[in-house]
Protein backbone atom coordinates (compact mmCIF):
# COMPACT_ATOMS: atom_id res chain seq x y z
CA UNK A 1 0.00 0.00 0.00
CA UNK A 2 1.77 3.25 -0.89
CA UNK A 3 1.14 5.96 2.28
CA UNK A 4 2.87 9.07 0.08
CA UNK A 5 0.38 11.74 -1.00
CA UNK A 6 -1.15 11.58 -4.26
CA UNK A 7 -1.38 15.11 -6.32
CA UNK A 8 -4.40 16.24 -4.72
CA UNK A 9 -3.91 15.07 -1.36
CA UNK A 10 -0.59 17.36 -1.76
CA UNK A 11 -2.58 20.12 -3.34
CA UNK A 12 -5.16 19.91 -0.21
CA UNK A 13 -2.40 19.97 2.25
CA UNK A 14 -0.90 23.21 0.16
CA UNK A 15 -4.42 24.70 0.65
CA UNK A 16 -5.04 23.86 4.52
CA UNK A 17 -1.14 25.45 4.98
CA UNK A 18 -2.49 28.56 3.21
CA UNK A 19 -5.44 29.34 5.20
CA UNK A 20 -3.88 28.68 8.68
CA UNK A 21 -1.00 30.70 7.70
CA UNK A 22 -3.48 33.47 6.80
CA UNK A 23 -6.42 32.53 9.25
CA UNK A 24 -4.90 31.32 13.11
CA UNK A 25 -4.67 34.37 15.44
CA UNK A 26 -1.44 34.95 16.92
CA UNK A 27 -2.48 35.02 20.29
CA UNK A 28 -4.00 31.23 20.10
CA UNK A 29 -0.99 30.08 18.47
CA UNK A 30 1.41 31.35 20.77
CA UNK A 31 -0.41 29.40 23.95
CA UNK A 32 -0.73 26.34 22.16
CA UNK A 33 2.38 26.44 21.18
CA UNK A 34 3.68 26.80 24.40
CA UNK A 35 1.34 24.35 25.86
CA UNK A 36 -0.68 26.74 27.69
CA UNK A 37 -4.28 26.30 28.63
CA UNK A 38 -6.71 28.34 25.89
CA UNK A 39 -9.30 30.32 27.67
CA UNK A 40 -12.96 30.18 26.67
CA UNK A 41 -13.02 33.13 24.43
CA UNK A 42 -10.12 31.66 22.63
CA UNK A 43 -11.44 28.30 22.10
CA UNK A 44 -14.89 29.71 20.58
CA UNK A 45 -12.95 32.29 18.63
CA UNK A 46 -10.98 29.48 16.66
CA UNK A 47 -14.32 27.52 16.40
CA UNK A 48 -16.10 30.41 14.77
CA UNK A 49 -13.57 30.41 12.42
CA UNK A 50 -13.41 27.39 11.32
CA UNK A 51 -17.27 27.27 11.24
CA UNK A 52 -16.69 30.57 8.82
CA UNK A 53 -14.69 28.58 6.36
CA UNK A 54 -17.08 25.51 6.78
CA UNK A 55 -13.98 23.28 8.22
CA UNK A 56 -15.65 22.93 12.00
CA UNK A 57 -17.39 19.64 11.52
CA UNK A 58 -15.24 18.19 8.64
CA UNK A 59 -16.32 14.57 9.19
CA UNK A 60 -20.41 15.05 9.46
CA UNK A 61 -22.18 14.16 6.38
CA UNK A 62 -22.55 16.96 3.83
CA UNK A 63 -26.24 17.36 4.10
CA UNK A 64 -25.42 18.51 7.86
CA UNK A 65 -22.65 20.68 7.31
CA UNK A 66 -19.76 18.36 6.52
CA UNK A 67 -16.58 18.78 4.48
CA UNK A 68 -16.84 15.88 1.90
CA UNK A 69 -13.73 15.28 2.70
CA UNK A 70 -11.66 11.96 2.57
CA UNK A 71 -10.35 10.29 6.20
CA UNK A 72 -6.89 10.89 4.50
CA UNK A 73 -7.70 14.34 4.19
CA UNK A 74 -8.79 14.89 7.43
CA UNK A 75 -5.46 13.09 8.96
CA UNK A 76 -3.74 15.59 7.04
CA UNK A 77 -5.35 19.08 8.33
CA UNK A 78 -5.23 17.38 12.21
CA UNK A 79 -1.26 17.21 11.39
CA UNK A 80 -0.90 20.76 10.10
CA UNK A 81 -3.26 22.30 12.83
CA UNK A 82 -0.55 20.89 15.06
CA UNK A 83 2.21 21.80 13.55
CA UNK A 84 1.29 24.95 12.67
CA UNK A 85 -0.05 25.81 16.82
CA UNK A 86 -3.77 25.48 16.16
CA UNK A 87 -5.87 23.84 18.75
CA UNK A 88 -7.92 20.70 17.95
CA UNK A 89 -12.13 22.03 17.91
CA UNK A 90 -12.96 20.51 21.17
CA UNK A 91 -14.33 16.98 20.50
CA UNK A 92 -17.28 17.07 23.19
CA UNK A 93 -19.96 18.76 20.26
CA UNK A 94 -18.13 17.76 17.09
CA UNK A 95 -16.79 14.70 17.01
CA UNK A 96 -18.65 13.08 20.00
CA UNK A 97 -22.40 14.73 20.29
CA UNK A 98 -22.53 15.55 16.91
CA UNK A 99 -22.30 12.06 15.24
CA UNK A 100 -25.03 10.43 18.03
CA UNK A 101 -27.87 12.94 17.16
CA UNK A 102 -27.08 12.72 13.82
CA UNK A 103 -27.39 8.96 13.87
CA UNK A 104 -29.78 8.48 16.79
CA UNK A 105 -31.38 12.04 17.57
CA UNK A 106 -34.72 12.82 16.18
CA UNK A 107 -35.53 15.84 13.71
CA UNK A 108 -36.13 18.13 16.74
CA UNK A 109 -32.81 17.33 18.24
CA UNK A 110 -31.08 17.71 15.24
CA UNK A 111 -32.70 21.45 14.17
CA UNK A 112 -32.13 22.81 17.44
CA UNK A 113 -28.72 21.71 18.29
CA UNK A 114 -26.57 20.85 15.57
CA UNK A 115 -26.07 24.62 14.48
CA UNK A 116 -25.33 25.49 17.61
CA UNK A 117 -22.61 22.31 17.20
CA UNK A 118 -21.21 23.47 13.74
CA UNK A 119 -21.08 27.46 14.89
CA UNK A 120 -19.35 27.15 18.27
CA UNK A 121 -21.93 29.00 20.25
CA UNK A 122 -22.86 25.93 22.32
CA UNK A 123 -20.57 24.87 24.28
CA UNK A 124 -20.78 21.10 25.41
CA UNK A 125 -18.92 18.84 28.14
CA UNK A 126 -19.40 15.06 28.35
CA UNK A 127 -20.86 13.67 31.87
CA UNK A 128 -20.09 9.61 31.73
CA UNK A 129 -17.15 8.71 33.99
CA UNK A 130 -18.80 8.71 38.13
CA UNK A 131 -16.42 7.98 41.25
CA UNK A 132 -17.32 4.71 40.86
CA UNK A 133 -17.90 4.12 37.07
CA UNK A 134 -14.85 4.76 35.17
CA UNK A 135 -13.63 2.26 33.29
CA UNK A 136 -16.86 0.02 34.43
CA UNK A 137 -18.89 2.87 32.98
CA UNK A 138 -21.91 0.68 33.33
CA UNK A 139 -21.92 0.29 36.86
CA UNK A 140 -22.96 4.26 36.93
CA UNK A 141 -25.47 5.70 39.48
CA UNK A 142 -26.78 8.52 38.39
CA UNK A 143 -30.97 8.53 38.34
CA UNK A 144 -33.26 10.20 35.82
CA UNK A 145 -36.95 9.29 36.83
CA UNK A 146 -39.86 10.02 34.58
CA UNK A 147 -41.79 12.09 36.03
CA UNK A 148 -44.57 13.41 33.17
CA UNK A 149 -43.47 15.14 30.62
CA UNK A 150 -39.62 15.34 32.86
CA UNK A 151 -36.75 13.24 33.89
CA UNK A 152 -35.82 14.41 37.49
CA UNK A 153 -32.25 13.83 37.75
CA UNK A 154 -30.13 12.52 40.59
CA UNK A 155 -26.17 11.96 41.14
CA UNK A 156 -22.65 12.64 40.02
CA UNK A 157 -20.44 12.90 37.43
CA UNK A 158 -16.62 13.63 37.51
CA UNK A 159 -13.25 14.38 35.51
CA UNK A 160 -15.72 16.72 33.05
CA UNK A 161 -13.41 18.15 31.04
CA UNK A 162 -13.74 22.09 30.94
CA UNK A 163 -17.15 21.66 32.48
CA UNK A 164 -16.79 25.27 33.79
CA UNK A 165 -17.43 26.51 30.77
CA UNK A 166 -19.99 24.77 29.26
CA UNK A 167 -23.61 25.53 28.20
CA UNK A 168 -24.65 21.73 28.32
CA UNK A 169 -23.71 17.89 29.10
CA UNK A 170 -24.36 14.95 27.75
CA UNK A 171 -25.48 12.69 30.13
CA UNK A 172 -25.43 8.65 30.71
CA UNK A 173 -27.82 8.00 33.08
CA UNK A 174 -29.14 5.50 34.70
CA UNK A 175 -33.48 4.92 33.65
CA UNK A 176 -34.10 1.08 34.54
CA UNK A 177 -32.51 0.13 38.00
CA UNK A 178 -34.19 -3.25 37.66
CA UNK A 179 -32.92 -4.15 34.18
CA UNK A 180 -31.42 -7.64 33.95
CA UNK A 181 -27.87 -6.48 32.87
CA UNK A 182 -26.43 -2.66 33.90
CA UNK A 183 -26.10 -1.82 30.21
CA UNK A 184 -29.77 -2.25 29.63
CA UNK A 185 -31.07 0.20 31.90
CA UNK A 186 -29.13 3.42 31.29
CA UNK A 187 -29.93 6.08 28.94
CA UNK A 188 -28.42 9.37 27.09
CA UNK A 189 -29.74 12.52 27.83
CA UNK A 190 -28.72 16.26 27.51
CA UNK A 191 -28.94 18.52 30.45
CA UNK A 192 -28.62 22.61 30.38
CA UNK A 193 -26.04 23.65 32.97
CA UNK A 194 -27.91 26.64 33.67
CA UNK A 195 -31.01 24.34 35.34
CA UNK A 196 -31.57 24.76 39.16
CA UNK A 197 -29.67 21.81 41.24
CA UNK A 198 -26.55 21.42 38.60
CA UNK A 199 -23.68 22.29 40.45
CA UNK A 200 -19.59 22.51 39.12
CA UNK A 201 -17.22 21.61 41.43
CA UNK A 202 -13.42 22.06 40.24
CA UNK A 203 -10.52 19.80 40.68
CA UNK A 204 -6.95 20.73 40.49
CA UNK A 205 -4.84 18.12 38.53
CA UNK A 206 -1.43 17.68 39.59
CA UNK A 207 0.05 20.33 37.13
CA UNK A 208 -1.83 22.85 38.98
CA UNK A 209 -4.48 23.36 36.12
CA UNK A 210 -8.63 23.86 36.23
CA UNK A 211 -9.14 21.47 33.32
CA UNK A 212 -11.05 18.86 35.27
CA UNK A 213 -14.28 19.18 37.37
CA UNK A 214 -16.93 17.38 39.67
CA UNK A 215 -20.15 17.97 38.06
CA UNK A 216 -23.76 17.33 40.84
CA UNK A 217 -27.42 16.91 40.18
CA UNK A 218 -29.42 17.65 42.97
CA UNK A 219 -33.52 17.13 41.72
CA UNK A 220 -32.51 18.43 38.47
CA UNK A 221 -35.62 18.30 36.43
CA UNK A 222 -35.18 18.42 32.47
CA UNK A 223 -37.71 17.90 29.59
CA UNK A 224 -38.06 14.32 28.09
CA UNK A 225 -37.72 16.11 24.73
CA UNK A 226 -33.71 16.24 25.93
CA UNK A 227 -33.52 11.96 25.81
CA UNK A 228 -31.72 10.90 23.06
CA UNK A 229 -33.16 8.01 21.20
CA UNK A 230 -35.12 5.04 23.03
CA UNK A 231 -35.15 5.50 26.37
CA UNK A 232 -32.80 2.82 28.32
CA UNK A 233 -30.41 2.06 25.03
CA UNK A 234 -28.12 4.89 25.54
CA UNK A 235 -25.47 2.01 25.81
CA UNK A 236 -25.75 1.52 22.53
CA UNK A 237 -24.90 5.09 21.68
CA UNK A 238 -22.34 5.22 24.32
CA UNK A 239 -20.36 2.67 22.85
CA UNK A 240 -20.59 4.20 18.89
CA UNK A 241 -19.84 7.34 20.48
CA UNK A 242 -16.46 5.89 22.25
CA UNK A 243 -15.07 4.16 18.89
CA UNK A 244 -15.10 7.75 17.77
CA UNK A 245 -13.36 9.31 20.34
CA UNK A 246 -10.79 5.97 20.89
CA UNK A 247 -9.84 7.21 17.45
CA UNK A 248 -9.13 10.62 17.94
CA UNK A 249 -7.22 9.44 21.04
CA UNK A 250 -4.39 8.27 18.97
CA UNK A 251 -3.07 11.71 18.45
CA UNK A 252 -0.83 11.11 15.46
CA UNK A 253 -0.45 14.75 14.56
CA UNK A 254 0.39 15.50 17.96
CA UNK A 255 2.56 13.07 18.68
CA UNK A 256 4.33 14.55 15.30
CA UNK A 257 4.62 17.25 16.22
CA UNK A 258 6.06 16.87 19.68
CA UNK A 259 8.76 14.30 18.46
CA UNK A 260 10.11 17.48 16.62
CA UNK A 261 10.24 19.55 19.54
CA UNK A 262 11.82 16.38 21.30
CA UNK A 263 14.03 16.64 18.91
CA UNK A 264 15.44 20.32 18.79
CA UNK A 265 15.34 19.90 22.37
CA UNK A 266 17.41 17.40 22.44
CA UNK A 267 19.69 19.64 20.10
CA UNK A 268 19.99 21.97 22.60
CA UNK A 269 20.98 20.41 25.61
CA UNK A 270 24.57 19.08 26.21
CA UNK A 271 25.69 16.26 27.88
CA UNK A 272 29.76 15.59 28.54
CA UNK A 273 29.99 18.69 26.38
CA UNK A 274 27.93 17.63 22.87
CA UNK A 275 24.31 18.08 22.26
CA UNK A 276 22.20 15.42 24.01
CA UNK A 277 20.61 14.05 20.76
CA UNK A 278 24.71 12.96 19.86
CA UNK A 279 24.66 10.88 22.65
CA UNK A 280 24.16 6.75 21.98
CA UNK A 281 22.09 5.77 24.54
CA UNK A 282 19.57 9.40 24.48
CA UNK A 283 19.86 8.50 20.35
CA UNK A 284 18.59 5.40 20.51
CA UNK A 285 15.48 6.03 23.05
CA UNK A 286 14.58 8.93 20.43
CA UNK A 287 14.80 6.26 17.02
CA UNK A 288 13.08 3.90 18.78
CA UNK A 289 10.44 6.01 19.56
CA UNK A 290 10.20 7.29 15.90
CA UNK A 291 9.56 3.95 14.44
CA UNK A 292 6.86 3.16 16.94
CA UNK A 293 5.26 6.38 15.73
CA UNK A 294 6.10 5.08 12.26
CA UNK A 295 4.37 2.28 12.64
CA UNK A 296 1.30 3.87 14.70
CA UNK A 297 1.03 6.43 11.66
CA UNK A 298 0.80 3.15 9.25
CA UNK A 299 -1.77 1.33 11.19
CA UNK A 300 -3.70 4.71 11.13
CA UNK A 301 -3.47 5.34 7.42
CA UNK A 302 -4.92 1.96 7.05
CA UNK A 303 -7.45 2.23 9.16
CA UNK A 304 -8.75 5.36 7.24
CA UNK A 305 -8.35 3.77 4.06
CA UNK A 306 -10.78 1.32 4.96
CA UNK A 307 -12.98 3.62 6.81
CA UNK A 308 -13.30 5.86 3.94
CA UNK A 309 -14.65 2.42 1.72
CA UNK A 310 -17.52 1.65 4.50
CA UNK A 311 -15.92 -0.79 6.73
CA UNK A 312 -16.36 -0.78 10.50
CA UNK A 313 -12.79 -0.05 12.13
CA UNK A 314 -13.79 -2.33 14.68
CA UNK A 315 -10.73 -3.46 17.15
CA UNK A 316 -8.25 -1.04 15.31
CA UNK A 317 -9.86 1.86 17.17
CA UNK A 318 -8.98 0.40 20.66
CA UNK A 319 -5.50 -0.89 19.43
CA UNK A 320 -5.15 2.88 18.25
CA UNK A 321 -5.77 4.20 21.55
CA UNK A 322 -3.51 1.88 23.37
CA UNK A 323 -0.46 2.48 20.92
CA UNK A 324 -0.99 6.09 20.67
CA UNK A 325 -1.13 7.14 23.99
CA UNK A 326 1.58 4.66 25.37
CA UNK A 327 4.01 6.44 22.32
CA UNK A 328 2.56 10.12 23.69
CA UNK A 329 3.62 9.43 27.15
CA UNK A 330 7.23 7.98 25.87
CA UNK A 331 8.03 11.20 23.86
CA UNK A 332 6.89 13.42 27.23
CA UNK A 333 8.73 11.19 29.11
CA UNK A 334 12.09 11.70 27.06
CA UNK A 335 11.29 15.74 27.05
CA UNK A 336 11.46 15.24 31.03
CA UNK A 337 14.82 12.88 30.60
CA UNK A 338 16.53 15.92 27.97
CA UNK A 339 15.17 18.58 30.18
CA UNK A 340 17.00 17.39 33.10
CA UNK A 341 17.09 19.44 36.26
CA UNK A 342 15.18 22.07 34.89
CA UNK A 343 12.26 20.20 34.11
CA UNK A 344 12.04 19.65 38.10
CA UNK A 345 10.46 23.05 39.87
CA UNK A 346 6.58 23.69 38.96
CA UNK A 347 6.44 26.65 37.47
CA UNK A 348 2.73 27.70 36.65
CA UNK A 349 3.54 30.72 35.36
CA UNK A 350 5.74 28.72 32.01
CA UNK A 351 1.81 27.73 31.01
CA UNK A 352 0.88 31.47 30.77
CA UNK A 353 2.24 32.58 27.02
CA UNK A 354 1.58 36.03 28.25
CA UNK A 355 4.00 35.83 31.36
CA UNK A 356 6.62 38.19 31.49
CA UNK A 357 8.28 36.63 34.62
CA UNK A 358 11.72 34.89 34.31
CA UNK A 359 12.13 31.34 34.27
CA UNK A 360 14.66 29.00 34.86
CA UNK A 361 15.89 27.31 31.60
CA UNK A 362 13.68 27.08 28.43
CA UNK A 363 9.83 27.58 28.14
CA UNK A 364 10.58 24.17 26.78
CA UNK A 365 12.14 22.96 30.11
CA UNK A 366 9.67 24.71 32.06
CA UNK A 367 6.63 22.88 31.14
CA UNK A 368 8.18 19.46 30.76
CA UNK A 369 7.32 18.24 34.17
CA UNK A 370 3.47 20.23 34.23
CA UNK A 371 2.75 19.11 30.62
CA UNK A 372 4.32 15.18 31.38
CA UNK A 373 2.28 15.21 34.43
CA UNK A 374 -1.06 16.00 32.43
CA UNK A 375 -1.23 13.67 29.92
CA UNK A 376 -0.53 10.69 32.15
CA UNK A 377 -4.42 10.82 32.05
CA UNK A 378 -4.33 10.02 27.98
CA UNK A 379 -3.85 6.08 28.56
CA UNK A 380 -7.11 6.24 31.24
CA UNK A 381 -9.87 8.53 29.68
CA UNK A 382 -11.89 7.23 26.59
CA UNK A 383 -11.96 3.55 28.82
CA UNK A 384 -8.41 2.37 30.36
CA UNK A 385 -5.85 0.84 28.20
CA UNK A 386 -6.24 -2.28 30.15
CA UNK A 387 -10.31 -2.16 29.29
CA UNK A 388 -9.02 -1.74 25.57
CA UNK A 389 -6.83 -4.63 25.57
CA UNK A 390 -10.31 -6.77 26.88
CA UNK A 391 -12.02 -5.73 23.68
CA UNK A 392 -9.60 -6.86 21.53
CA UNK A 393 -9.48 -9.98 22.90
CA UNK A 394 -12.99 -10.10 22.81
CA UNK A 395 -13.45 -8.90 19.62
CA UNK A 396 -10.58 -10.95 17.77
CA UNK A 397 -9.79 -13.96 20.45
CA UNK A 398 -13.47 -14.44 21.07
CA UNK A 399 -12.94 -14.30 25.02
Amino acid sequence: MDFSLTAEQTAFRDKVRIFLKANLPEDIMNVTKAKGHLGKEQYKRWHGILAKQGWSTPLWPLEHGGTGWTPIEYAIFDEECYAHGAPRVLPFSVSMLGPVLINFGNDEQKERFLPGIQDGSDWWCQGFSEPGAGSDLASLKTSAVRDGDEYIINGQKTWTTLGQHADWIFCLVRTDPKAPKPQMGISFVMVPMDAPGVEVRPIITLDGSHEVNEVWFTDVRIPAKYLVGEENKGWNYAKFLLQNERIGIAGIGISKNELVGLKRLAAAEKKNGKPLIEDGSFKTKVAQIEIELRALDITNKRMLVETGRGMDPGPVSSMLKIRGSEVAQRIYELKMEASGLYALPYQPDALDAGSNNELVGSLTNATAAPVYLNTRKISIFGGSNEIQRAIISKMVLGF
